[in-house]
This record gives C-alpha cells, structure tokens and sequence, in this order.
C-alpha cells in the first residue's frame, strides 16, 4: 500500500502538528504580542487541519470509486 496520496495526508497532519506546537509554545510565554502570535498560528492550524481533512475525505471518495 504504497499510495503516494497517503504521503501526501501524513504531510498534511505533520504540518497541523508543528503549527500546534508552535502555537502552544508561544502561548507559554505569555504577554500581549505572544497571545496575539499564538492566537494567528491557532487560526492557521484550523486552516491547516481543514485542508488535511478535505484530502483524507478526498483520499476515501476515490477509494470507494474505485480509482
């Protein structure tokens, strides 16, 4: 099962991760410029995290097709 498609969704989930921890990380330092950088890579994981949802939901829909 080496669907490269699959590389391609691992890639996605990675990329929220590091976005996630990014975030986290700069909440923990606190202050007002680090809760407003925190709270943009909190909006760009959404982002992110939709994007790897929709490739999953496209990797399955092409699956049940049968391509």
């Amino acid at each position: 099962m080496s669907d490269p498609f699959l590389y391609v969704i691992g890639a996605a989930c990675l990329l929220v991760l590091v976005i996630l921890a990014l975030g986290i990380g700069q909440f923990g330092r606190g202050g007002a410029e680090g809760a407003k950088r925190s709270n943009k890579l909190m909006q760009a994981r959404i982002l992110a995290q939709l994007g790897a949802v929709i490739l999953v939901i496209i990797f399955v829909a092409l699956r049940k097709s049968g391509n």
